[in-house]
């Protein structure tokens, strides 16, 4: 396998991670990201096909439940009103409904179902990304755009599972998506705090807010 640059710190201190029947996983020594590398990556149209198979309705009331873990800390940091953006929304935003009725504004963008490039160019007091982290192909271009999108003190709040070590990364589940490229950890997190000036609160297993530094 030739030498591959982590997509986010784009250290080439990179390894061997895991391996299965249909992908490698290489974990970056400096950030610690774990990465699928871009030839084994699924076209854009094959991977728009998967996620038109997913089934997140916004009447789903265990989707609401489950958006909840990360809409319920975020707004008890928010003022009222706040503007923010849902970022990656997909086909069904709910959380973006769910935080209007907080008294909040949100707009949405998705490259797949909401592609409105005009919503990037504005700053919002919070970025919320739930479920799509772990989609990000580029991923350090994906995190200078989010933390470039917050007001001085806005919030970005993501939703995604996080890798412990080798051996429980071989039995996750997670990693089965062929739609998952990009597994974070909690030291790939503060060093995205620590390279991005932000305040980093883990919130259960896979719930985190940055905060940035006005």
């Amino acid at each position: 396998m030739p030498i591959t640059s982590c997509p986010l710190c784009l250290s080439t201190d990179t390894v061997a991670f895991f391996q299965d029947k249909q992908r490698d996983y290489l974990r970056c020594r400096q950030c610690r990201l774990v990465f699928v590398p871009p030839w084994q990556h699924l076209s854009a149209a094959a991977e728009k096909t998967l996620y038109d198979y997913h089934q997140n309705r916004v009447e789903d009331a265990g989707y609401r439940l489950f958006l909840s873990r990360l809409a319920q800390p975020l707004s008890s940091r928010l003022p009222t009103p706040a503007r923010g953006l849902d970022y990656g929304c997909g086909p069904g935003p709910l959380l973006a409904i769910m935080l209007r009725e907080q008294g909040h504004t949100v707009c949405t963008f998705d490259p797949f179902y909401a592609n409105q490039p005009q919503t990037l160019q504005s700053r919002y007091d919070f970025v919320t990304c739930t479920e799509v982290a772990e989609h990000f192909r580029q991923p350090r271009q994906e995190f200078q755009r989010l933390f470039g999108l917050l007001n001085p003190n806005g919030h970005l709040g993501i939703m995604t599972k996080l890798v412990i070590d080798a051996d429980a990364f071989s039995r996750w589940h997670y990693k089965n998506d062929m739609t998952h490229i990009s597994f974070f950890s909690e030291h790939t997190l503060q060093w995205l705090a620590a390279t991005y000036r932000s305040r980093l609160e883990i919130i259960g297993k896979d719930v985190i807010i940055f905060t940035a530094q006005a």
